[in-house]
């Protein structure tokens, strides 16, 4: 069993090794003395400190109010989500599933020892309200892999309590600098201990600023490479939004290796390119199903009562529960197999050796330029030919392309932002707004094969199929005010792109 709490902090240094006095901090009514304690904390990483080079950190810890092992992944400066779970003498397997998009199959070991002395204040208001934690820690830390260095220091840490205002700290920190105290140059007491004991965690060269089309094409898909390894845990903890966001990143990969296959060999890239298509597909087994739920969902709250007949929202829970292929568990368990570690594995070799063509050489506002033209004129034969097009199956499908490649043009002005500075973002801006209107169109499509097999399934049960067919109605509606919509939002999408 995890527990996970949002850590809100600030560290500091003095040439002193007291606690100022802080009772004069505003809405402070006390300065509770809570004792001293002894942490005793061993921090673990692999051989060539993965966690750190992503300022992670995992320990196990003895004394204090919550013994246990934690897992902190940074959210902004001074704030940490913290996974908590109880103590044992191995790491935790919760744990390891969480770190494993950044230590793959590379061991965990002791790194660092810190034992604590810590002097505890408690800063509360009027009412007895715990507003703060501040603590004096008297720090020794011990090199126990690469090296054997020892450090000793003392710092004061100031965290917010829970559910409190981050503008308190504020306030506490303005008390402090007057009396001379200072911020650490350190974010945590582990970057510090791997400093100071001879095991400063590896720093990767400062990247040269792109100047070629690759290095352009290749900061975005690097970009993508991060942000699949960093909302891997995010996935894993059922965090909102963190499904959606891997499996954009996934599409917007792919995307770039199309677009800019001039660039980047093909031959190479296409198969990454089917594996990542399968992630976002494995991604996505359960998010499809529950948008079209949601939207149907909302279609009936917004019927009068008098256009309700039979059992529709039994029958809809019914539908969505069988329609439903995976599971928390199922996920887990793609996130944890081999085919995804290889793909992650692949995705770094790509990014550390790229498949550079001859074009890639050139100048960045020569050949970015035309891949993003040639994006754009592909969408542009899709749309008029769906707008040719009468109503009915035909043109359904060829919106559904036009999104598509709406998408993938999109994705190709992101990457090339850079180059071509305004009119790519209002290329994007473009992309996305058009994106929305074809969307709309095809969640109706969706939304109307859906409304038919449950009106199937009614009617072989020998319910109403009235309320089903008034929504199809709807939905058909929806769809041919996107079709009414689009020749006349296409023009003027198209005159102001000038790429």
């Amino acid at each position: 069993m995890a527990d996970t709490k949002r850590e809100i902090e600030r560290k500091y240094e003095s040439d002193d090794s007291g606690l100022p006095d802080l009772t004069g901090v505003a809405g402070v009514a006390a300065v509770l003395d809570k004792g001293v304690a002894q942490l005793d904390a061993t921090y673990y990483d692999t051989q060539g400190e993965h966690l750190a080079a992503a300022s992670i950190t995992l320990r196990r810890r003895t004394g204090g109010s919550d013994a246990g092992w934690h897992l902190k992944f940074p959210v902004s400066p001074g704030v940490r989500d913290e996974i908590q779970t109880a103590l044992s003498d191995t790491v935790p397997r919760v744990l390891t599933g969480l770190v494993r998009s950044r230590v793959r199959d590379l061991e965990l070991v002791p790194v660092v020892r810190l034992v604590s002395d810590r002097d505890v204040r408690h800063l509360v208001d009027a009412d007895g309200g715990l507003l703060a934690e501040v603590s004096v820690d008297a720090v020794r830390a011990e090199r126990l892999t690469g090296g054997h260095g020892v450090a000793q220091w003392t710092e004061i840490e100031v965290e917010l309590a829970d559910g409190g205002d981050p503008a308190f700290l504020d306030k506490v920190e303005k008390r402090l600098k007057k009396t001379g105290v200072r911020p650490s140059g350190s974010a945590s007491k582990l970057a510090r201990a791997l400093a100071e004991t001879g095991g400063a965690k590896r720093r990767k060269p400062a990247r040269k600023a792109p100047e070629t089309a690759g290095d352009h094409v290749m900061a975005y898909i690097r970009a993508q490479r991060d942000a699949i390894v960093e909302l891997d845990p995010a996935v894993r903890r059922d965090v909102h939004d963190s499904v959606h966001r891997m499996r954009v990143a996934t599409r917007r990969m792919r995307s770039a290796f199309k677009s800019y296959g001039k660039v980047l060999d093909r031959t190479v890239t296409d198969p990454i390119g089917a594996e990542l298509k399968w992630l976002a597909g494995e991604l996505g087994v359960d998010r499809d199903q529950e948008v079209l739920t949601e939207r149907l969902t909302a279609a009936l709250d917004g019927l009068p009562r008098a256009l309700l007949a039979g059992p529709v929202r039994t029958r809809l829970r019914t539908w969505s529960h069988a329609r439903r292929g995976g599971s928390r568990s199922r996920l887990i368990a793609v996130l944890d197999g081999k085919r995804y570690l290889d793909l992650l594995a692949t995705l770094d070799a790509v990014v550390d050796e790229p498949p550079l063509l001859k074009a890639a050489g050139g100048q960045p506002s020569k050949v970015i330029p035309t891949a993003v033209r040639k994006d754009f004129g592909k969408l542009t034969e899709l749309v008029e030919r769906a707008v040719a097009l009468s109503p009915g199956a035909d043109r359904d499908l060829a919106i559904h392309e036009a999104r598509k490649k709406c998408k993938r043009t999109r994705y190709s002005a992101e990457a090339a932002s850079k180059v071509l500075g305004e009119p790519a973002v209002d290329l994007v801006r473009s992309m996305k707004s058009l994106q929305g209107l074809l969307g709309d169109h095809q969640d109706s499509v969706m939304t109307r094969e859906a409304l038919r097999d449950l009106a199937g399934q009614a009617h072989a049960a020998g319910e109403s199929g009235f309320t089903y067919g008034v929504l199809y109605g709807r939905e058909e509606r929806r769809a041919e005010l996107v079709e009414l919509d689009l020749p006349v939002t296409w023009p003027s999408i198209k005159g102001a792109m000038e790429v």
